[in-house]
């Protein structure tokens, strides 16, 4: 179903995301064009569950999405203060993703939206981290999206809802995969990006000459397999590992990834400047798990600064993994008119680029 005008009215939506090892309920209420008001936010992590395996195991991940959904929405409702027939769509996460985890998610949303007699909007999980800037600072398109997490690395021009051209992705490891791995090889513990955080806080990041893939190069395309090699290669030559070598591998790594990211980021600044003959100051977006990192967020300050741009860094519950945002995605199609069949099924892959407004 589809809209040729957008309402300009507020609406309030019900989010889901379950597309990974979290377990999400949001309510949001607003508009495109003004911040969002977020009237519940809940999220279930499973990293107890996971812990013992050093990554996600899909099936338990499925499992407890199944265990625990029903009563996040309850909640969700009740923190909001408001019954699900007052909500006007519910959106849930429909790719990409573990299709056990999305499966649970899609089968809620649209119960749930056929029960209270209400619109179903299916969200593409790259999409909400991208819109969320637009939820907490209203931010106008168009946008530079650096999106990092444990799945995905990639840079992209935000068009407008449901337009993305993509700049540059990762040609093997996601980065925040990258930061799960050496955790676990130096067995620092799971979730990876944090425990490898706080042990860099205590080293010196100039001891390993570690590489930094693809700097130099032209384009935007991250690669982060040879450096978790080299990384790997060199931790072991160093066993059994003190503390010392700890704090002074994981500030090695941290710097590293830093240093890619920074270079492949002002690429993507200057393809997008390029691209469109912009000289105003343009916003950059960081999202995804990742962008919670410290260390990363003060390395793109300072490059936004001296290129032109204005960072903007979601508050960092709103980085990792929520249905506040996927609530918002909702917001932003279900404004324009879109909304999507009962029929929809998950979709492990679904890149952005290839977006359109019926999944």
């Amino acid at each position: 179903m589809a809209n040729a005008h957008p309402a300009p009215r507020d609406f309030t939506v019900l989010g889901i995301e379950t597309s990974c090892d979290e377990t999400a309920v949001s309510v949001v209420r607003g508009r495109p064009g003004v911040p969002g008001d977020i009237r519940s936010n809940l999220v279930l992590s499973q990293f107890d569950d996971h812990a013992p395996y050093g990554g996600v195991v899909p099936e338990i991940a499925a499992r407890a999405h199944i265990d625990h959904l029903d009563s996040l929405v309850a909640a969700a409702l009740r923190e909001a203060d408001m019954p699900l027939g007052d909500v006007d769509a519910v959106a849930a996460t429909a790719g990409p993703g573990l299709v056990g985890g999305l499966m649970v998610g899609l089968v809620t949303g649209k119960a749930l939206a056929f029960a209270a007699k209400k619109p179903f909007v299916a969200v593409n999980h790259l999409e909400a981290h991208a819109l969320t800037a637009r939820l907490v600072a209203a931010t106008p398109f168009p946008y530079l999206v650096l999106l990092v997490s444990g799945g995905h690395s990639q840079l992209l021009e935000a068009r407008g809802v449901g337009e993305y051209r993509l700049l540059g992705t990762t040609l093997d490891d996601a980065v925040g995969e990258a930061f799960d791995k050496t955790a676990k090889l130096m067995g620092l513990g799971y979730p990876g990006g944090p425990h490898v955080e706080k042990w860099a806080l205590k080293g010196n990041a100039t001891r390993f000459d570690l590489p930094r893939p693809m700097k130099g190069r032209a384009g935007a395309d991250f690669s982060f397999a040879g450096l978790k090699t080299a990384l790997r290669q060199t931790v072991t030559k160093l066993v059994p590992l003190t503390r010392t070598d700890l704090a002074d591998a994981a500030a090695s790594f941290q710097m590293a990834v830093a240093d890619t990211i920074e270079d492949r980021t002002r690429n993507a600044m200057q393809m997008m400047r390029d691209a469109n003959g912009l000289s105003d100051i343009l916003p950059i977006v960081v999202a995804g798990g990742v962008a919670s990192n410290k260390a990363l967020r003060a390395r793109l300050e300072t490059l936004a600064l001296a290129e032109g741009f204005t960072l903007i860094a979601p508050p960092l519950p709103l980085c990792t993994d929520n249905a506040a945002m996927i609530a918002w995605a909702g917001i932003e199609r279900l404004a324009l008119g879109h909304t999507d069949s009962l029929a929809t099924g998950p979709r492990a892959r679904w890149p952005l680029a290839d977006l359109d407004m019926h999944p």
